[in-house]
């Protein structure tokens, strides 16, 4: 019985040294030569500090920021360690709740804003932390935030143009706006007050 049970032994070590060590070694250096700012997380930084990341959402609540979309991820939302939706069903009455709650929210906080509300600004994303929102829903906060930050919307409307993303490869997903980008360019190009 040994006879048999050492070559599996030995097919087992050999296998989680490859597969265990030697892979994830090798991607990583791979990806660090390669894709190196990628690899380390397409972290964004400002004076040498890291503010975020561009794939990661992050919470902007004052009037003079384009807010993202609303988080499932932990207990207050926005929390990288606990990723994921809220898998409500479209008759779930909590979605419903929660979707009724955001369209509340964004009336008061938007109210030059008169059309529809764009779906990505009252749903969370399967991941919860989404970085970015459609042109649209840029576009509709636009007024709200170009009156905290004493401008017109029409001096926003370039810098939203400028970070708009089209799809990849031309048709692979939608066009979309990286907020955490966005709302850097507008502190530089508009300072709050």
């Amino acid at each position: 019985m040994l006879s048999q049970l050492w070559p599996a032994i030995r097919i087992n070590i050999f296998l989680t040294i490859l597969l265990g060590v030697g892979y994830p070694l090798a991607v990583t250096g791979i990806s660090q030569i390669l894709f190196p700012r990628q690899a380390n997380g397409s972290l964004i930084t400002r004076d040498g500090q890291v503010i975020g990341s561009e794939l990661i959402g992050q919470n902007f609540t004052r009037p003079g920021y384009f807010q993202p979309r609303p988080s499932a991820a932990g207990n207050d939302g926005y929390d990288p360690t606990a990723s994921g939706g809220p898998n409500y069903g479209p008759t779930n009455q909590k979605l419903i709740d929660r979707v009724k709650a955001s369209v509340d929210k964004f009336r008061k906080e938007n109210p030059d804003y008169h059309g529809p509300i764009p779906a990505d600004l009252l749903t969370a994303s399967a991941s919860g932390l989404d970085p970015d929102i459609s042109p649209a829903s840029a576009q509709a906060q636009a007024a709200r935030v170009a009156k905290a930050r004493d401008v017109s919307p029409d001096q926003l409307a370039p810098l939203v143009a400028q970070y708009t993303k089209s799809p990849d490869l031309g048709l692979i997903g939608e066009p979309r706006v990286n907020v955490l980008k966005l709302n850097l360019a507008l502190d530089q190009q508009f300072p709050a007050r």
